[in-house]
């Protein structure tokens, strides 16, 4: 199975950006849908964005035009990129690895990195 380490995290006033990373063990050519999803105290977990194995990306509303979502296949590696960043942001941010043409069942979270926007 793939594992996923996240890692970009910390704290940053508002209207700062910060890039989140997602290393995986697992070649992202096997893995269908590489996605961020984020959790804020007391809130549920929400997809913030996502991004196939054909490139294709999908963005919330609550973050268009601020977050950017790619990845770089010989780094098996996937970034958010965050900017105008604002306090209702702060949340515990995941990555996720969704499906595979290959594998069955692939699904994996790594453990998290925390952003807070606080100034």
């Amino acid at each position: 199975q793939v594992q996923l380490v996240e890692s970009g995290g910390g704290l940053v006033q508002p209207g700062g950006s910060l890039r989140l990373s997602c290393a995986s063990t697992m070649s992202l050519f096997m893995i269908n849908v590489m996605a961020w999803y984020r959790q804020a105290p007391g809130k549920q977990r929400e997809l913030v964005a996502n991004i196939t194995l054909n490139d294709t990306t999908n963005v919330a509303d609550s973050v268009k035009g601020r977050f950017t979502i790619s990845k770089h296949n010989p780094k098996n590696t996937v970034y958010l990129q965050m900017n105008s960043l604002k306090p209702e942001d702060t949340a515990v941010y995941y990555c996720k690895a969704d499906g595979s043409p290959y594998l069955r069942d692939l699904e994996a979270w790594g453990q998290g990195t925390l952003v807070t926007v606080s100034s």
